[in-house]
């Protein structure tokens, strides 16, 4: 599954984004799944991701600066999101035009092989024309890609740990910023 990862390749300089650098650059704001919780993620659950490419970064009609529909914390560059998968919740559809903006997505997982991932697209991409990823198609992630589990899947999570397990996240949980609840 690496070398697959490695081989993708998305049109216009798009690429996934890395949720844990996200994290770093804006702790208080960006927050991602626990590592104990991605080491339980399996087959048929949605995880989001994130596309972007730095060849759009500049978008002349919108505000210097924005609100990430993730963390609600500033940010420069628009990004669109898709609140739930396509195949759990009948989505309307929506005629917003492509504008070379980044985008979270939904993908269920498919297989898992040493911390890479292979998962199928569940989400209509607004940005498609641009990026090339549309829904149902086959994508190759790593899970420092994930930027969230969709929340039907966090008590299964849970309840596949060791005490260890719910030790480490015990811990984690401890140290999150007050009203966290979006992981």
């Amino acid at each position: 599954m690496q070398s697959a990862f490695d081989n993708q390749i998305f049109d216009n300089d798009y690429r996934l984004i890395n949720g844990i650098e996200m994290h770093s650059e804006n702790p208080e704001h960006f927050l991602i799944p626990p590592q104990v919780m991605k080491r339980h993620l399996h087959e048929q659950q949605f995880v989001e991701l994130r596309i972007d490419s730095t060849r759009f970064s500049v978008h002349e009609d919108d505000a210097a600066k924005c609100a990430c529909p993730s963390c609600n914390g500033e940010m420069s560059n628009p990004i669109l999101s898709h609140p739930h998968p396509a195949s759990l919740v009948e989505l309307p559809s929506q005629n917003t035009p492509s504008r070379g903006w980044g985008e979270d997505f939904w993908v269920q997982i498919v297989a898992r092989e040493n911390g890479f991932f292979r998962g199928i697209v569940d989400n209509q991409l607004i940005e498609s024309r641009l990026h090339g990823l549309d829904l149902g198609d086959t994508i190759f992630f790593h899970e420092d890609h994930i930027l969230a589990i969709h929340p039907v899947h966090r008590q299964d999570l849970v309840r596949l740990m060791s005490l260890e397990d719910l030790k480490e996240l015990a811990s984690w949980l401890r140290i999150q910023p007050p009203g966290f609840d979006n992981q």
